[in-house]
Order: structure tokens, then sequence, then C-alpha cells
């Protein structure tokens, strides 16, 4: 089984596709964006995705959205990772000769509070937090630092010289498992958590009646954005998790929505990832 991943080895996409399959027999298939990963999808060179599309300092990927659509993809499960950032440079630096700091732009949000008593370094975006730390170790680059997961710091013999700089500890990022042919991965009887797609008309207090399906079906909404559609002003597509603890109850609440809304489309059924957010501590991988 081949698993496709945006960013590199030691990355915390790499991390949490290991806990995900755990059980399962793998390779890891290393993309530099999320396009990419799609793509070897869609053509059937790899049988699942992890793709990340939330985190819980720096928000949504919304744009993760609209690829699992145009693609058609199914998401088929999820998992949610405790996300430890660290600055990490070649050994025998300290911060004053570092210059340039650089990372993926989720890692930079995620550590803002950190850089800003930085402001004279410099700050890079990269595509990937474990890529960066590789790119150091490569080329030897010294006054430069990466921020990226531990195992990286390990993996490409890197120095941490701030460990867990992340503005909020409590930091989790939620990924999607993503498949083309397979629609749910977990029994149907485990299967508590759906995320869905619609568009609306523009009929006063439209999103309300929604919600009021949702509600009068006891099914909760765990949350609910929007996106712009492209090529149509003032028109959005809503996506919504729904949590349940009937199956019947959320084929309930899709009949009766798709007489409502337009375009209705179920993106993925799955079971709803359990965490214990007091323990910090829960999720380690085995060095």
């Amino acid at each position: 089984m081949k698993v496709a991943i945006q960013g590199g080895n030691a990355s915390f996409h790499d991390i949490a596709t290991r806990f995900f399959f755990k059980t399962e027999n793998f390779t890891i298939d290393c993309n530099d964006t999320f396009r990419e990963v799609c793509e070897k999808l869609d053509k059937g060179e790899v049988d699942y995705a992890l793709m990340a599309i939330e985190n819980s300092i720096a928000g949504y990927i919304l744009p993760n959205f609209s690829l699992i659509q145009d693609y058609g993809l199914n998401i088929v499960g999820e998992y949610k990772l405790r996300i430890k950032q660290n600055l990490m440079v070649l050994p025998g630096q300290d911060i004053t000769q570092i210059t340039e700091i650089k990372s993926h732009y989720m890692a930079l949000l995620q550590c803002k509070e950190y850089l800003n008593e930085y402001p004279h370094i410099s700050i890079k975006e990269y595509h990937d937090t474990a890529d960066a730390a590789k790119d150091i170790k490569e080329n030897q680059l010294k006054g430069v630092a990466a921020i990226a997961g531990e195992l990286a710091a390990e993996r490409y013999g890197l120095e941490i010289l701030a460990p867990s700089i992340e503005t909020i500890k409590l930091n989790y990022t939620r990924f999607f498992v993503l498949s083309k042919k397979q629609k749910h991965y977990h029994p149907r009887a485990e299967l508590n958590k759906s995320t869905l797609s619609f568009e609306l008309p523009h009929q006063v207090g439209a999103l309300a009646k929604a919600l009021e399906i949702i509600v009068g079906n006891n099914v909760n909404l765990s949350s609910i954005h929007s996106i712009p559609i492209i090529g149509k002003p003032d028109q959005y597509t809503f996506y919504i998790d729904c949590v349940y603890d009937d199956y019947i109850k959320v084929l309930k609440c899709y009949e009766n929505l798709s007489k409502l809304v337009v375009n209705p489309t179920i993106l993925g059924e799955y079971k709803k990832f359990e965490i214990d957010y007091t323990g910090l501590e829960a999720y380690k991988i085995e060095k």
C-alpha cells in the first residue's frame, strides 16, 4: 500500500500517517504540494493520501476543501496530531548567529509570538517543515534555522535551540485521510462523522433552514465555513462537519437537506478521531 503526503520524511504529515496506518504495511510517497498529492491519488498512483485541513492555532486550510471536491476524492478518516514546533540549526550555533528562519507558513503562524521576539531575523516561507531542516543539513547552511518537529532534528542531525516554541501549547493539526476508490475505511457501524458541501439558493433564511434540518435530525454540527465560488460573485460553497450517534439519522438529514440546498455533496463518512486534550504528551512517535 502506498500513501501520498505533502512534505518530506519526518514531517508532521509523515508522523500522522504512521500513526493512522500503524497496523498496515505501507510506504510513504512525499510531494511538494497538496495538488501533487491529489493528482497522484486521482491517477491511481497511490492508494491513500493524508492532507492537513485544520490547525488549532492557524485555522483551516480552506483551499484543500476545494482540491478534495475538484478531484472527486473521498474522506475516509481523520487524525489529530499534537504539534510541537522547535527551532533547529547546525550544531554549535546560538540564536545571536541566526539571520534567517524558514519553515512552512502554517508553522510560522503557529510560532508568531516567538518570532516577534526577533524582529531583526528574516522569515522565509518554505514548502515543508522537515524539508527546511533537510535543506540546512544538506547545504550546511550556517546562520539559518528551521522550525520543525523533533523527529526532523534527529533525522538530519540538527541541534534544537528552542523547543516547543508554538504560541499555544495545546496545538493540534487535524488531517483528512483520502481515497479515490474506497468510500469507507472503517466498518459502517463505526461511522459517526461526515463532511458535506452545498450551495444555497438566494432566499431569505436559507442557511437558517439548512441548520434547522441538521438540528431537527439530532445531528451535531461541529463546524461550518464557506469559500467563494470562482466566477460566481456573492455565491459560496458551504462546508460542514456533522457528528452523530446513529447512521440512520444522518441519512435522513442528507435526504432533507437535498430538497433545500444546491449541489449537495457528501465528501466523506468516517470515524471521528477522539483525543484526550488534557494529556499533552499523549502521542509520541518512537524514535
